[in-house]
């Protein structure tokens, strides 16, 4: 199935701001050569979501965005680890945008207790797990609060810069007892968290990319 851009997608979420540390994220952020490059660090991010709709069909997702990169003249974020559960969102994340997706399973359960546990795996085998709980006041998650958000990769040779859009409600939320198998996925543990947020009820637009 292909699936051209632009994409709308519906769905939930955690969001994990952080910032990690230089040597870490260059031995274990699973960087790209024009990453390596272009890397400067300052704030990353890890993103556990549950698209409810899309262009390809319900799917789920964790990416690892290590901090900010200079890249072709323009600072930017860039995605240096991601998983999806369908083989239809790895085909068209490749070439839509040159995001280097892998298919896994995903497995969300909503507990008796209002906490959330996520757990992904390969081939049986876990490699990350968590459970997450959020309360408190909702508050407008948007976009429109990081002026200038865009996203780059690269694509058989050629750079693509994509700005997302996105607006939802989100809650402060806490994450509990983490585990990571660094050989599938940065071991998140070594960075510094400044802010979790369940985002719920969000809608996303990834446009088309422009060629750099």
């Amino acid at each position: 199935m292909t699936a051209p851009p632009p994409w709308t997608l519906h769905g939930d979420g955690l969001v994990l701001v952080a910032h990690f540390p230089e040597a870490f994220v260059r031995q274990h952020g699973f960087l790209a050569d024009f990453q390596q490059a272009g890397y400067r660090g300052w704030l990353g991010t890890v993103m556990l979501v549950d698209y409810k709709t899309s262009n390809v069909g319900p799917y789920r997702e964790l990416l690892f965005i290590p901090g900010l990169f200079s890249i072709g003249g323009n600072t930017t974020f860039s995605i240096s680890k991601i998983y999806v559960s369908t083989q239809v969102s790895v085909d068209n994340g490749i070439e839509n945008w040159g995001i280097p997706k892998e298919q896994a399973d995903f497995d969300i359960t909503h507990e008796p207790d209002g906490s959330t546990t996520y757990v992904v795996s390969r081939q049986g085998k876990p490699f990350f797990s968590v459970r997450a709980t959020s309360g408190g006041l909702s508050f407008p998650v948007s976009t429109r609060l990081l002026p200038g958000f865009q996203v780059t990769q690269q694509r058989r040779n050629a750079t693509l810069l994509t700005a997302p859009k996105a607006t939802g409600k989100g809650q402060l939320a806490r994450l509990h007892n983490l585990q990571i198998d660094p050989a599938f996925f940065p071991d998140i543990t070594q960075g510094i968290r400044l802010a979790t947020i369940a985002v719920k009820d969000f809608t996303m637009v990834f446009p088309v990319p422009e060629k750099q």
